[in-house]
Order: C-alpha cells, then sequence, then structure tokens
C-alpha cells in the first residue's frame, strides 16, 4: 500500500490535460460515467463564457483499469483539448492584472505571458475534477458523501434555512434539488436573484465572485493527525481549496465568525450517545458542529464544513489597465473572452479537490492493498471505536 498521490499535466490550449493518481487500491469497480458527469457539471452553471460551449469533457482512462476494476496501479486518465491552438495563439504584449502573468513573465526572465497562462489557467482544475470524481467514488463505498454548493454570488445571498432544509433531508433530493438551480443552490428562491446580478454585470461588461460550501456527511472520527503541522486536515484541505484559481478565504465551521464569540459560544459540547448513536456507532457525539467538523486536525465526525470565497475573475470585457511590455505606455489589459462567473463551476472543483483530500486522509487510516484489505480494516477499526 501507498500515499495516494496525485498530478496533473498540460496546458488551456494544448493537446490534452493528463492526469495521473497513484496508491489507489484494486478490485475497486470505477464507474467513469460518474466522472464524466462531474466534468460536465463543471463545465454548466449560469454565468460561464464561450469556451464551455466548445469543449465537451470526456475522461479517457489510459492505464490503471482492467476490465472496469482498478488494479492498484497508477490511474492514469486523458482529457483532449478541442480548442487546441496553442501553437497558433498570439503572445500578448501586455500582462494582465488579476493573472499570474506578470508574476510569472518575472519569474522566468521573459516577456510572453502565453508561457505562464496556459498553465496557470483554472482549464487545468478539469483534470482535477476528473481524479476527485474518482476519489469521491471510494469514499461513497463507505457511507460518505460530498456535497458542495453555491451560497452567495455578488451581493446575493442563499437563505441559510433553505441550506438547512436541504440537509434535513435525503441525499437524493438534495442533489436533485442541486441539479434544479442554474448556479448550484440548494435555495430554491436564489436563481432568480443570482441571474438577475449576472445579467446587469454582464451587460456592464464587468465580473462578479462568491462563495460555496462544500459539505461533507457520513466521515468517521479521527481522519487525519495531531502530530505535525503538515499532517494537521485542517492544514491539508486548507491548502488543497487555496490550489484552486482564485481562491481567496476558507474556512470551517464558524471560521471567522469564531472570532468574535466567546469560549462558552465558540466551542462543541461532547455528549454521550448510549447505544452507538454517535458518529460511526461510537457513544460520543456533539451538541452543535460549530468547528465544522475538525478539531485538533482530525475529523469529529460530525459533518465537515468548508466554505471558500473566490474573487470575481479580472478577466473584463473593458480590460482593467495596465502597461505595454516594451514601452510602460499604460492599456487596457488584453480581452478574447471569459465568463462573468464561474462560482458554481468553482464549487465543482472544490468538491474534487476535498474528496481527494479525504481519500488521502481515509487510506492513511484505512488503507491496503486492495478494495477487501481497506474494508477489512474499516470494519476493524469500528469494531475497536465502539467500545472506547
Amino acid at each position: 500500500m501507498s500515499e495516494l498521490r496525485w498530478t496533473t499535466a498540460g496546458e488551456s490550449h494544448g493537446p490534452a490535460l493528463v492526469g495521473l493518481l497513484e496508491g489507489f487500491p484494486s478490485g475497486f469497480e470505477l464507474d467513469v460515467a460518474r466522472v464524466d458527469a462531474e466534468l460536465a457539471r463543471r463545465q454548466g452553471g449560469y454565468g460561464r463564457g464561450g469556451r464551455m460551449r466548445i469543449e465537451t469533457d470526456r475522461a479517457e482512462v489510459l492505464s490503471g483499469l482492467r476490465a472496469g476494476r482498478t488494479l492498484g496501479s497508477p490511474i492514469a486518465l486523458s482529457i483532449v483539448n478541442r480548442d487546441a491552438t496553442i501553437e497558433r495563439l498570439p503572445v500578448p504584449t501586455n500582462p494582465r492584472p488579476g493573472h499570474a502573468d506578470l508574476s510569472g513573465c518575472l519569474q522566468h526572465g521573459v516577456r510572453d505571458p502565453r508561457a505562464v497562462l496556459e498553465r496557470a489557467s483554472a482549464r487545468e482544475t478539469a483534470m482535477r475534477v476528473a481524479l476527485g470524481g474518482v476519489a469521491r467514488q471510494l469514499l461513497e463505498r463507505f457511507g460518505v458523501e460530498l456535497c458542495a454548493h453555491v451560497v452567495c454570488l455578488g451581493e446575493v445571498d442563499a437563505e441559510p434555512a433553505a441550506i438547512e432544509s436541504a440537509f434535513a433531508r435525503g441525499a437524493d433530493e438534495r442533489a436533485a434539488r442541486r441539479a434544479a438551480s442554474a448556479f448550484y443552490a440548494l435555495d430554491p428562491a436564489f436563481d432568480a436573484r443570482a441571474a438577475a446580478l449576472v445579467d446587469a454585470a454582464k451587460e456592464a461588461g464587468d465580473t462578479l465572485g462568491g462563495v460555496f460550501e462544500v459539505r461533507v456527511l457520513g466521515l468517521p472520527p479521527g481522519l487525519g493527525s495531531y502530530q505535525s503541522g503538515a499532517q494537521r486536515l485542517t492544514a491539508r484541505l486548507g491548502g488543497a481549496l487555496f490550489s484552486i484559481p482564485a481562491m481567496k478565504g476558507v474556512e470551517f465551521g464558524l471560521g471567522f465568525a469564531t472570532a468574535r464569540r466567546r469560549g462558552s459560544q465558540a466551542h462543541d459540547a461532547i455528549e454521550g450517545a448510549p447505544g452507538g448513536g454517535g458518529p460511526a456507532g461510537t457513544r460520543y457525539r456533539r451538541a452543535t458542529n460549530r468547528a465544522g467538523g475538525l478539531e485538533g486536525g482530525m475529523t469529529t465526525g460530525e459533518p465537515l464544513v468548508a466554505r471558500v470565497a473566490m474573487k470575481p475573475i479580472p478577466t473584463l470585457r473593458q480590460g482593467l489597465p495596465t502597461v505595454e511590455f516594451a514601452t510602460l505606455e499604460p492599456v487596457p489589459a488584453t480581452w478574447q473572452r471569459s465568463d462573468v462567473t464561474s462560482v458554481p463551476a468553482a464549487s465543482v472543483v472544490g468538491e474534487a479537490v476535498v474528496a481527494l483530500e479525504l481519500a488521502r486522509a481515509f487510506l492513511e487510516k484505512f488503507g491496503g492493498d486492495s478494495l477487501a484489505a481497506v474494508e477489512q480494516a474499516h470494519a476493524a477499526w469500528l469494531r475497536v471505536a465502539r467500545e472506547v
């Protein structure tokens, strides 16, 4: 058994995106159609731009499967870019504010933003969604559900009561409510207000940011570690979410609001749960979930709740102020095409990177070379945990 690791390669307008997932157990029946469904969800959402009308993302499995089951060897995936025009695209003569253009050019000592933006582009996240689509299927095998949804777009907020109502219902009804929303929201009243905001921003040549939440149900307590800062699941999940382009803030549970509370109103009291009424059948539960399912760098067994703030896309039709490389003359930044907002799509990416990090933590605790070995380790831990 090896550590679950993943990496991606490929440029925005190159021939393809490539991903590699190592350390995945053998004997798992993988549903590739579900991976493609996640890719399609990433391409959706109100406010997307022209690139999404060009690409039709599908994952091709290059290695790691035989007769639909994982072999335990590295799983390699490919997503072909239909807009594979990297060799024909012009080199921008100015760097765009809000992007990696200028810092990347200074890093490499060039005046070629194309050499930077092709990899810095959020197009790379399509492969993260594909790899996350594999990881989430493993988690679901053990009763873990991931649900990302948009809670804010610009100044429009989803109603907290509507969100909690959705989580009080079954997973199928939650998924159906989110699928019915053009913004992947759980509040049925959110779409009309958000669509009006997007339409107004589009008319003005502007863009919008927002906040999405990733909520994970059914996690066992004790994933992650308190042994070192790098092992804490809070740090690992935060790093994974911050690795998505354009993310500017991450909080768990009450997050920043915790700083405004007294200790008596900030933590989660522990209660007895006789008869195994706690998470994973344990004898304990929490009276609240202000910590968002994480304490001491580990899962508590309560729902994991992470919220992520995304900045407005910096590619504006009217072009933000910048300068020409050659003359330093002020000019509007180059504009080709862009989304008005991609917060709904970002929520899908957020769900994927959380799935990858949680699957890694899950296999660290219950790992084995095969799915059968993982199931045996999980069952053995359940027996012990229920006696603590």
